[in-house]
């Protein structure tokens, strides 16, 4: 056998190592979305509203530079269905007029923080509370990232869950009530992470979202596919195995008390979120002590994503970085009987299917175009890689915006459903290859230390929504 030859096969069984685990997730997802969503009518919502036994969530939002959509979110937060609640934004050092816009639309008055540091933190410049809404705390402090500004707000919570949301993010109005009852349900339960929709040209009225429509460009629109497969394919199989150790930054609830025993947030690491998860999967393992964390589709979180190629560029960048640092800090895990399904599946899982992915794509890709180049391509590798790479791929994105079905606020009109069809397929035809290329280059950085906010561009939550569809 040739070298050539082997690294044909090498790259097909690749292929169809990753096609075979889509198309095994796409049955158990299904399964878990019919249990779970089916089991959480509107009268077991009224139930959860009216019971009388809860746990408050400190709702937290770090926010740096985002003045364009601040004031809509925390309104959309404040408007919660859920008992008992508290909103805290930290801005984190923000040279824009991030604070100016709270301090001008919830009248803000300065307070006392608490003196509490039972995570580490930069320092804090200042407290204020609302006069129109007491549940509304903002803290001002110096500059340290979104995890330092996470911990801030831990330290100053006064209950025992609390969630982390993007500060350009809204949440459905009942998203708080079946996480945060599950808590009740299951004294096992650590963090419960939902799902992460598109919010881009979705209509927003008053700080909600009205009507979900797909976004005006193929950039944004092939980006719901890939988010509809991350969550409802990917999350929840990996939910229901046992095996999730990732809960999206932009919404996570959490016990506190957990994290705080755990150290809060990593701060010198660009993946907080996925870290603190694979941390507490491991401390709970070496104590042998009892515990869940899972992924429940219900809890909907709405963010915009990138517009335009250099942020989402940057935001994969910055994904990839996350994800190779995590699972490099927690690298003694991997194999390791110790940790169970944790070490022997899921560690092996990510390592092989998700950190070193673009590898396998990149150089998948460059072999055919060498092969091309040189006359030495076979018939077989080429339709295999075709097959495989493109076709396949076009089908799970497929079957994956099928599971849509299972989610109470769906893309209704036939125009939408068709656009979207059609970037399942646009997908696999140069953007998930320009994408590959990006987290290849990526690795290329892993170890630099660079835990700064994102520069994405925001639009106004308000005025995103009503803009033209452009073909």
């Amino acid at each position: 056998m040739t070298v050539i030859e082997f690294a044909e096969g090498a790259v097909l069984v690749y292929f169809c190592l990753v096609c075979l685990g889509y198309g095994l997730c796409l049955p158990v997802a299904a399964r878990h979305l019919s249990l779970a969503v089916f089991g959480n009518n509107a009268a077991r919502f009224n139930d959860l509203l009216r019971h009388s036994h809860h746990k408050p969530i400190s709702i937290l939002v770090p926010a740096y530079n985002e003045d364009a959509t601040i004031v809509s979110s925390v309104s959309n937060f404040l408007n919660l269905h859920y008992p008992t609640f508290e909103v805290i934004v930290i801005d984190d050092g923000s040279t824009d007029g991030t604070l100016g816009e709270l301090r001008r639309a919830f009248r803000l008055i300065p307070a006392e923080a608490q003196p509490l540091r039972l995570v580490p933190h930069e320092n804090l410049l200042g407290a204020y509370r609302s006069e129109v809404h007491p549940r509304l705390l903002v803290l001002s402090k110096r500059n340290g990232g979104k995890a330092d500004a996470l911990n801030a707000g831990i330290n100053q919570s006064q209950y025992p869950l609390f969630c982390a949301v993007d500060a350009d993010s809204l949440l459905d109005a009942e998203a708080l009530l079946g996480a945060g009852f599950r808590f009740i349900d299951n004294p096992e339960l650590l963090a419960i992470g939902g799902t992460v929709r598109v919010l881009n040209n979705c209509k927003v009225v008053n700080g909600a979202v009205e009507a979900v429509r797909a976004p005006r460009t193929w950039l944004e629109r092939i980006q719901v596919i890939e988010y509809t497969r991350a969550f409802l394919t990917g999350r929840s199989t990996l939910s229901s195995l046992g095996m999730l150790v990732i809960i999206s930054g932009a919404f996570g609830l959490f016990r506190r008390q957990s994290v705080v025993d755990a150290g809060g947030y990593c701060r010198d690491t660009v993946g907080e979120d996925a870290e603190l998860v694979l941390r507490l999967h491991r401390r709970m393992r070496e104590r042998k002590v009892p515990y869940r964390i899972e992924y429940h589709a219900s809890p909907i979180c709405w963010t915009q994503v990138p517009g335009n190629w250099s942020d989402l560029r940057a935001q994969r960048d910055r994904w990839h970085r996350g994800l190779l640092e995590t699972l490099w800090l927690h690298r003694s895990i991997l194999f390791n009987p110790r940790y169970g399904r944790l070490g022997l599946v899921a560690m092996p899982y990510f390592w092989l299917f998700e950190a070193l992915s673009p590898l396998m794509e990149v150089g998948g890709y460059v072999l055919a175009c060498y092969l091309v180049i040189t006359g030495k391509l076979s018939p077989e590798f080429g339709a295999g890689l075709l097959i495989l790479g493109v076709c396949y791929g076009m089908l799970v994105g497929l079957g994956s915006l099928g599971l849509e079905v299972f989610m109470r606020d769906r893309y209704s009109r036939t125009s939408d459903r068709l656009l979207l069809l059609a970037a399942c397929l646009l997908e696999n035809l140069g953007y998930r290859q320009l994408l590959s290329a990006v987290r290849t280059a990526s690795m290329l950085t892993v170890f630099l230390k660079r835990g700064k906010w994102g520069a994405l561009k925001r639009e106004a939550l308000e005025s995103c929504t009503e803009a033209r569809r452009q073909l």
